[in-house]
C-alpha cells in the first residue's frame, strides 16, 4: 500500500492568511471587491475567490474603481499607490504583510542613512516583483536590486552599502552575497540587515528532511510564485524523484511506479485545500493501477 503524507508545515504563510481572511471579510460585506495584482501566486485559489466575487486588477485599472474597494495584498504597495487611490477615491484595504511592512519601513531607514554618508541601498531579490516594486517605491526607487553574483557588477563598492532582502529570499543566498560584498567593500563599509521573513525561512530545513524522508515529492505551486522557485529548488536537491505541479490534471501516473511513500508539499502560496486534492488524485492513480 503506498502511502500519501501532506507536509503540515507546507502551505499559507501568515500573511496570505491575513490577506485573504481580510478579502473574505470584505466580500461579505461590500459583494465585491478589486484585488490590486494576484492576492495570491497560485491560480487555483485565486479563482476559487474570483467565484466569490474577487476581481483581479492592474493599476491602469484604478480610474475605474473610483468609490470601489480595492484591497492591497500582502506584497504591499509603494506610497504612490496609496495616494492615487486616495485622489480617485477609492476604498483601500491595506492587508500588506506586517514583516513586508517593518521591511519597507527599513528599507527608508536605510536610504535616509546611507544619504547622509554618500552610500547606497542594495536589495536581494527579483526585479518586477510585486513585494520588490513595493520596497524599492518607498525611495522612489533608488535601490540597487540584485538577484545573483552575477549582479554584484551594478554595485559601486567604494561608497557605504546598506544591503537587505526581500522577505522570501534564501538565507543561504543571502549570507553568500553578503561575505562577497564585505570582501569586496570592507567590512567598516558594509552593513548587512537580514530581513528575511523566519517563518517562511525557516521551512528550508524542514522541508529537506520532509523531502529526504519520502521516495517521490510532489511539490505544489502557482507558476508565478518566488517562494515557490525557492523551495521546490530544496525538495528537488533533497529528493531527485522531485516534481512540481500547480494542480492535480498536471501529475503523471509513471510517477508513482513500483513507489512505497509520496510526499505533497507546497509554497507559502499554497492551500491546504489543494494539496489535499493532489493527494486525493494521487490515491486514485494508485488505486486504478491495483
Amino acid at each position: 500500500m503506498m502511502r500519501v503524507t501532506i507536509d503540515d508545515n507546507s502551505g499559507f504563510c501568515f500573511g496570505v492568511v491575513r490577506a485573504i481572511g481580510e478579502a473574505e471579510a470584505a466580500l461579505q460585506r461590500v459583494g465585491e471587491v478589486s484585488s490590486l495584482g494576484d492576492i495570491v501566486h497560485n491560480r487555483v485559489e485565486v479563482q476559487r475567490l474570483e467565484r466569490l466575487g474577487l476581481r483581479t486588477v492592474t493599476h491602469d485599472d484604478m480610474p475605474q474603481l473610483a468609490g470601489r474597494t480595492m484591497l492591497i495584498r500582502a506584497h504591499g504597495e509603494p506610497p504612490r499607490t496609496y495616494s492615487r487611490a486616495k485622489e480617485l477615491g477609492i476604498s483601500v484595504i491595506d492587508a500588506t504583510c506586517p514583516v513586508v511592512a517593518r521591511l519597507q519601513r527599513k528599507v527608508r531607514d536605510a536610504y535616509m542613512a546611507m544619504q547622509k554618508v554618500g552610500g547606497s541601498v542594495v536589495l536581494l531579490g527579483k526585479r518586477g516583483h510585486a513585494e520588490v516594486v513595493g520596497l524599492t517605491g518607498q525611495v522612489d526607487d533608488d535601490v540597487t536590486v540584485i538577484e545573483s553574483e552575477a549582479d554584484l557588477s551594478l554595485i559601486d563598492f567604494t561608497r557605504p552599502i546598506y544591503f537587505l532582502s526581500q522577505t522570501t529570499q534564501s538565507i543561504d543566498l543571502f549570507n553568500r552575497l553578503g561575505e562577497e560584498i564585505v570582501r569586496r567593500a570592507g567590512e567598516e563599509r558594509v552593513t548587512l540587515d537580514d530581513t528575511i521573513c523566519r517563518r517562511v525561512a525557516g521551512r528550508e530545513k524542514g522541508l529537506m528532511e520532509f523531502a529526504e524522508s519520502v521516495d517521490v515529492v510532489v511539490f505544489v505551486c502557482g507558476r508565478k510564485s518566488s517562494n515557490g522557485r525557492v523551495l521546490y529548488d530544496v525538495c528537488r536537491r533533497a529528493n531527485p524523484r522531485a516534481y512540481n505541479i500547480e494542480e492535480a490534471s498536471e501529475l503523471d501516473a509513471s510517477w508513482f511506479e513500483d513507489v512505497e511513500s509520496v510526499g505533497i508539499c507546497g509554497a507559502t502560496s499554497t492551500p491546504r485545500w489543494l494539496m489535499e486534492e493532489v493527494a486525493e488524485a494521487i490515491t486514485a492513480i494508485h488505486n486504478d493501477k491495483q
